[in-house]
């Protein structure tokens, strides 16, 4: 035997810290402008680059990617390497993963400004980029893995399995969503389209929220909670029920937010059954976490790092209360497209994912530069100050949300709608955007305040890289037998171990049956089995003595473990998404179907698509009387064939625009993007006046029309070969209608080819109305009647 000193790589750590604190201040703030920009539309600057609808994507991003990515990481590279007691794997690898992060981030805040932008939520970042975090990611598996590979612990700690889900599902998720077909370096368009990419979308985007905002961060909670109480982890049984149930049931929850869409019934039933589920292991984790303190409570009146973490934790199991409740059909049907919507995102948000990193901040930094923290009172204020602006900005939030939702379906004692203009429900909630600006503006004061108290705690001391002694055993000579008394379990136990025989034998039985479809027989008896499995299998054990439980056997083996959390995550994931990927039935059809966009209407969608107009829009009337009153017939599955990708939208802050097309004259879409407020009184939307002077690229017809024609769009050659001409006879149409009363535009301006794109929604090309054989008696000014439309934003 011989001792050998270890030196942990803390560099890498700090480094992290400090970007993801950085980064947390600038996504915070420009979170704090767009909340401005709700309430006070000046705010948006005049300028295309500043406009909500480009910089909430950029707040998003900066906040779960930048922030809360940055923090994650700091966290993976402190803990695993004193779990595993040994150094990361490549210094090398650590600093590509760091800087070729960071670059990432500084694309995003370039690109998304500029409209460059794909609009699938939480994944808007164009290709080159995403095949960069391909391999940022993959840089990043590969010194994590080859780490535990040289891991001088056998066994792995539960803050290791989270990592591991963490690391193998965002691969998954980030590579299935992310399939594109490119037209330029700055564009591309989904593989999928409609139902398909919507359900692919938010297979991504909740899961997203599962696997890069929950998981990791319960790996955190597990290891740095346990640490500043200086207390075991409350219950290792709960936590291995806890993980295996989250990690199997999270994936399947995706289609909770398509409730009452056009995505199929069972799907959305699915989605459904699966978010109720999930709320028992989310309060596994979060009671594993609080009674982790038990004994200790007393601490909370001194120590703010306990403080934030418990606070964090506690949040923690309010949003995954939340999440579960509004994922009930009856309650979507109120909340979804609200504002209540956004209060649960930013309870989860400020609350978990931000009070679990200033804790962890608060505690690694002392350690990390051999000091103290500088002041406790400022952590003490930060957690007040922040405490109280959640609160402030989940309170607005929920009022707003239930208060539109409310409005949206009041009727008239004769049913007709009681507030039928969209703008009245924007000004009753008003003053809860002044609200939600002044929590989230407490909030990002907060941290400002941890970033001073964490760079003068810097200051005071100086960098240290934590270290470790292990007792190195020399290998045994080759001809020396392995002791009897520990035989070394091998594959066969683990393949072999009673809960995956039993769980496939039950499985198979189901399959034959043929009281099911195959699918559906696999999903209700594969979630009963495998949950039930576990549930056994972590609280038997063998009665013989010296032998392990099978639990036991795939906890040392990183390799077994990780392909079995791969299982796991791909059985929801492929049920879910082949059979409405594949299977024509699984999407019915009830009408005509949808006609390929010209090239006119193509180019304006990407238009709409850079100036972000889906983040304040929705195109899906859902099936309620209210909806169809205020917006037009029920949204169908078939008429979304041809959107790469789709454009549903998960907010109104403006009415659905799925009937739009035909409902005004061409005028009135001049009039409303140059002014908003000139048709609709009281709108928050600002004006979009550059699209009047801006042109587009007219040779790109052809390529777009093209591209489709790859993806399954039935665009012949002489449409790709025309498509220019086209283009230009479909924008003399409605440039010489505006002519007629008073405008005069060009016709290869980016306002003719979004007002063709507007015209055309829910209508065929066929239904487009002829051009006005005269003009109005007041050239330039829209008839009263127009200006004071219902409908309008």
């Amino acid at each position: 035997m011989h001792q050998q000193r270890i030196i942990y790589d803390d560099t890498t750590v700090r480094r992290f810290i400090l970007a993801s604190v950085l980064f947390g201040i600038v996504g915070m703030a420009v979170g704090a402008l767009v909340a401005s920009q709700l309430a006070w539309w000046q705010a948006n600057l005049g300028i295309p680059y500043t406009t909500y609808s480009r910089l909430r994507p950029l707040h998003t991003n900066a906040v779960i990617f930048a922030f809360v990515g940055n923090m994650m990481f700091a966290g993976i590279y402190y803990s695993t390497q004193r779990l595993l007691k040994t150094r990361m794997a490549s210094d090398l690898l650590s600093k590509i993963h760091f800087w070729g992060w960071q670059l990432i981030i500084v694309a995003a805040a370039i690109s998304l400004p500029l409209g460059i932008t794909t609009s699938k939520e939480y994944a808007e970042l164009e290709w080159p980029i995403d095949l960069a975090i391909t391999v940022i990611w993959v840089v990043f598996a590969i010194n994590f893995f080859w780490t535990l590979a040289k891991r001088h612990e056998k066994n792995l700690y539960v803050a290791i399995w989270f990592y591991i889900a963490t690391i193998v599902t965002v691969a998954v998720l980030h590579i299935v969503n992310s399939l594109a077909l490119p037209l330029s370096p700055l564009k591309s368009y989904s593989v999928f389209a409609g139902v398909q990419d919507a359900l692919v979308q938010w297979w991504y985007g909740h899961n997203a929220v599962a696997f890069f905002l929950t998981t990791p961060i319960l790996g955190i909670m597990y290891y740095f909670l346990p640490k500043a109480a200086e207390r075991p982890v409350y219950s290792y049984r709960l936590s291995i029920i806890h993980f295996w149930a989250l990690v199997f049931i999270y994936i399947w929850a995706g289609p909770h937010h398509l409730l009452y869409t056009a995505l199929p019934d069972w799907a959305q039933s699915l989605g459904m059954i699966f978010s109720v589920m999930l709320w028992a292991p989310s309060w596994g984790g979060m009671l594993n976490g609080l009674l982790t303190l038990k004994g200790a409570w007393y601490k909370l009146r001194e120590d703010p790092v306990l403080k934030f973490l418990i606070a964090g934790v506690t949040f923690y199991g309010m949003a995954t209360f939340e999440g579960p409740l509004l994922s009930i059909k009856s309650v979507s049907a109120l909340g979804h497209y609200t504002d209540w919507i956004v209060g649960h995102v930013h309870s989860g948000a400020l609350g978990w994912n931000g009070f679990m990193a200033a804790g962890m901040f608060y505690w690694l930094v002392p350690r990390l530069y051999g000091t103290k923290l500088h002041s406790t009172r400022s952590a003490d204020a930060h957690f007040w100050l922040g405490t109280v602006g959640i609160l402030l900005y989940m309170v607005s939030m929920w009022i707003s949300g239930v208060t539109q939702g409310l409005m949206w379906r009041a009727a008239n004692p004769d049913g007709t709608l009681l507030y039928p203009n969209f703008v009245e429900t924007l000004l009753a909630i008003r003053p809860m955007y002044i609200v939600r600006f002044v929590g989230g503006s407490m909030y990002l004061v907060g941290f400002v305040m941890m970033a001073w108290n964490l760079w003068k705690t810097a200051r005071a001391g100086k960098a240290v890289d934590g270290e470790t002694t292990i007792v190195v055993e020399p290998p045994a000579p080759a001809t020396e037998p392995a002791p009897a008394s520990a035989p070394k379990p091998g594959w066969v136990q683990v393949v072999t171990g009673r809960p995956l025989i039993f769980a496939i034998a039950i499985l198979t039985v189901t399959m034959f049956l043929g009281w099911a479809q195959p699918v559906r027989a696999l999903v209700l008896m594969g979630a009963i089995v495998v949950l039930g499995e576990f549930a056994w299998m972590v609280t038997r054990r063998d009665r013989e003595a010296g032998r392990p439980s099978w639990f036991g056997l795939i906890e040392g083996r990183p390799l077994a473990f990780t392909v079995l959390t791969l299982i796991a995550i791909l059985i929801g994931g492929v049920a879910e998404l082949l059979p409405t990927i594949m299977l024509k039935q699984a999407v019915p059809a009830h009408g005509q179907a949808q006609a390929p966009y010209s090239p006119l209407e193509l180019q304006g969608r990407d238009l709409y698509v850079r100036e972000g107009c889906y983040t304040c829009h929705s195109q899906m009337i859902r099936p309620f009387v209210a909806e169809t009153q205020r917006y037009g017939d029920v949204s169908r599955a078939e008429e979304f064939i041809y959107d790469h990708p789709f454009q549903w939208g998960s907010k109104r802050t403006g009415p659905d625009l799925h009937r739009l097309g035909g409902k005004y004259p061409n005028l009135w879409h001049y009039t409303h993007m140059m002014d908003p407020r000139a048709t609709s009184p009281g709108s928050n939307m600002p004006p979009y006046p550059w699209l009047a002077e801006q042109r587009i690229t007219v040779k790109d017809a052809p390529k777009k029309l093209a591209l489709m024609q790859r993806l399954g769009v039935p665009y012949s050659n002489a449409d790709v070969d025309g498509a220019e001409v086209r283009q230009k006879a479909q924008a003399e149409v409605i440039t010489a209608d505006l002519a007629t009363q008073g405008v005069q535009v060009a016709w290869d301006s980016e306002m003719v080819a979004i007002i063709a794109y507007l015209q055309r929604l829910g209508r065929g090309p066929q239904d487009l109305p002829a051009p006005p054989e005269k003009a109005p008696e007041s050239p330039g000014r829209l008839p009263a009647a127009t200006i004071a439309s219902e409908e309008a934003r």
